[in-house]
Formats: C-alpha cells, sequence, structure tokens
C-alpha cells in the first residue's frame, strides 16, 4: 500500500474563505469487497466542480503551488452552512490499476487488472479505495483517458435513452449537444436508429455535430431556430427532451415547439393539443428562473433528471449491462476528448481554475494524478 497518498481537497472555512488543496494522507486497507486503484487519469466533470470549487471566488483568491485560498460571498456561507470545516473529496470516477485487493475472490480476480471505476467522490488522487461493483476491467488496449471518463458521460447519455423508451417515447430532443456528452449521445442515437434533434448555440457547434452526421444540428442563434425547431419536432415526432441549461427560455421554447408541431391541421383546442410532452432538466449552465410560455398547452411535464435515480430504478443487472457497453465501444462510441490535461498542483493554477469553473463547451479537463 503507498504512504502516503495525495488527493485533493476542498473545504469550506468559518471565516469566509474555501480552502482547496493537493493533501497527503494514508489510504486504508482495502475491505473484503474493496479494490485500491492507482489512479492515471481522471475527468473533470460539471458535476465535480460545484465539488472542487464550491462558491469560490476565483478571481480574487490567493494561489500558491498545490493550494487555493478563495474568498466566498456572505450569500453562500449561509446557502452551504452545513459545508463549514468538512473536508470534502472530489472526483466521480477515474481509471489505473489495481495494486490491492480485500479478500473476496472476485475483489482478488481484478489484482493487477487495469480498471475504470466510480469511487463516487475520491477519485482527483494518486489512489482511490473503490467498492467491488464500481470497479470494472477494461482491454490492454483501452486508452486510459477513455477508459476515466467511462461512467458519468456514456451512462447518462444511455440513460436518456433509456428513459425515452421507458416512457414511451421513439425522439429526443437535447440541449448542449456539442458537448462531450451530446457528442456522444448523437453516436448512441446513430448506431441505435433513434431520431436526435441536436440545439448548439453557435455555427460552429452545429458544423462540428453535421460532420459527425447529424441530421439536426440547430444553433439557437440564428433568426429562423424556433421554426426549425417545430419542423423537426414534426418531422420526428419527438415528445421528449433531456435540457442541460436549465434556466432561462430554452426548455420553454422547446415545449412550445413540441406543441406547434403537435397542433398542426389538427382542429383547434383552447387547452392545446393532448400530445404528452416531457422536458428532464440535467444540468443548471443557466442559473436564471426557467421560463414557460403559455403557448406550451395543458399536457406537459417537466421534473428532474439525475444518474444515480435512474440506475437505482433499473436495478444492478441492466446498470451492468450498460457498463458492458460502454467499455466495448470505449474508444470509438464513447471516446472523449479533453482540452486540458493537468496534474493535481496544475489543476490549482490560477488560469487552469477560471477555465475550468468557466464550464465552458468543448473544454473538458483532464487530471493526471501521476502528473
Amino acid at each position: 500500500m503507498p504512504t502516503p497518498a495525495r488527493q485533493i481537497v476542498s473545504t469550506l472555512n468559518a471565516d469566509a474563505t474555501i480552502t482547496i488543496e493537493v493533501r497527503e494522507t494514508e489510504l486504508p486497507d482495502p475491505g473484503p469487497k474493496q479494490v485500491v486503484v492507482a489512479l492515471e487519469a481522471a475527468p473533470i466533470n460539471p458535476s465535480d466542480i460545484a465539488g472542487l470549487f464550491g462558491p469560490a471566488d476565483l478571481a480574487n483568491a490567493e494561489y500558491t503551488p498545490g493550494c487555493i485560498v478563495a474568498p466566498v460571498p456572505e450569500a453562500a456561507m449561509k446557502a452551504q452552512a452545513g459545508r463549514i470545516g468538512q473536508p470534502t473529496l472530489i472526483g466521480i470516477e477515474g481509471a489505473g490499476t489495481v495494486i490491492a485487493t480485500g479478500d473476496d475472490p472476485e475483489a482478488r480476480a481484478l489484482m493487477g487488472k487495469r480498471g475504470a471505476c466510480w469511487p463516487g467522490a475520491a477519485s482527483f488522487a494518486s489512489h482511490a479505495v473503490v467498492p467491488l461493483g464500481a470497479c470494472i476491467a477494461i482491454p490492454d488496449s483501452a486508452d486510459i483517458a477513455n477508459a476515466s471518463a467511462s461512467f458519468v458521460n456514456p451512462m447518462t447519455a444511455l440513460g436518456f435513452t433509456g428513459t425515452m423508451q421507458r416512457q414511451g417515447y421513439e425522439a429526443l430532443v437535447h440541449t448542449a449537444s456539442a458537448s462531450n456528452l451530446g457528442q456522444m449521445l448523437g453516436r448512441i442515437c446513430q448506431e441505435d436508429g433513434i431520431p436526435l434533434v441536436n440545439i448548439v448555440r453557435k455555427p460552429e457547434q452545429a458544423a462540428l455535430l453535421k460532420a459527425m452526421g447529424a441530421h439536426y444540428a440547430l444553433d439557437s442563434s440564428e433568426a429562423g431556430f424556433d421554426a426549425a425547431l417545430i419542423d423537426a419536432i414534426a418531422e420526428t415526432r419527438t415528445w421528449c427532451a433531456f435540457d442541460a441549461i436549465g434556466g432561462g427560455d430554452m426548455g420553454g421554447r422547446i415545449l412550445a415547439a413540441m406543441e406547434r408541431a403537435a397542433t398542426r391541421n389538427a382542429e383547434f383546442s383552447r387547452y392545446g393539443s393532448a400530445q404528452r410532452k416531457h422536458l428532464y432538466v440535467y444540468g443548471r449552465l443557466d442559473l436564471s428562473p426557467t421560463m414557460l410560455p403559455p403557448s406550451i398547452g395543458f399536457s406537459w411535464d417537466i421534473s428532474a433528471w439525475l444518474l444515480f435515480p435512474y440506475l437505482q430504478e433499473i436495478g444492478p443487472q441492466a446498470s451492468r449491462a450498460m457498463s458492458e457497453r460502454v467499455i466495448a465501444g470505449i474508444d470509438t462510441t464513447f471516446a472523449s476528448h479533453f482540452s486540458q490535461r493537468l496534474s493535481m498542483e496544475q489543476v490549482l493554477e490560477k488560469e487552469a481554475a477560471l477555465v475550468i469553473s468557466a464550464r465552458r463547451t468543448g473544454e473538458k479537463a483532464l487530471i493526471l494524478p501521476a502528473g
């Protein structure tokens, strides 16, 4: 067992500051159904960033090697009072080599193998103790960067199509479609024959998706966007949407477009169409309130969507089948793109921290713990 291990820890302090630092720690021995993974790569997902930087004012922080101390606004201190003084480990997923195991035969079978893992909140580290059910062997040929990102985005994309099918829909609308997740979803839908209406915010993003074979790649900055969205929904009969934006008017525009498509050539009703429409909100790129216009009719639902509740709903057997599909296509369908590859210390440098916290599409960072 390595001593000491290294990990990124984020602590909200009572003096209205937050400390994010690389800290040394001793690893506990693994339990019977646990393995220890020497991590070689870990992606920084949007869901990691809130835990990593919290409400930090990174522009006015103090940066020293391997450490950030940043001021925190008073309102944020009140909102996160339960976190004060509690060191938070960060990182949902990663990949590396299993260097120690518990006594369970299945755990021992992983000894020395390369594995993708999702410890839940501790992969921004040199090593992680991982439950047996959260580690899966990967082929020797698999790219370690792709393997490190084999859980959050791939399983979320498969969860979208799975939710769609379980709810009786046959096509999807998706926002922020030029992201790593959006590109994976596009490849899945092409493989599975699922109509997909992609929404992006820039012409170059629409061009990227078109080059990847997307039939519908609609740029919301264009003047004719809403009319094009109505046409695409009418052509595909798409009544289910997954929205990464959350705030603002985009969710409402999607529901309104669905309503317009559903009422084409239909008899007028003051209550709108009877077509059931569902908007799933799975992200909050926009933190403003979600706005819904009256033109969406009266047959619609909005709900939050999160990966872990979905996996609990479908059960371990179906979840494992999803993981196996991901690993089989880890360097093709489920490959990721990273704009930055950083050591743990480099993540805590000002330039990198500001880029990561901005969460811009196409700027996903990868941590190389041994770097």
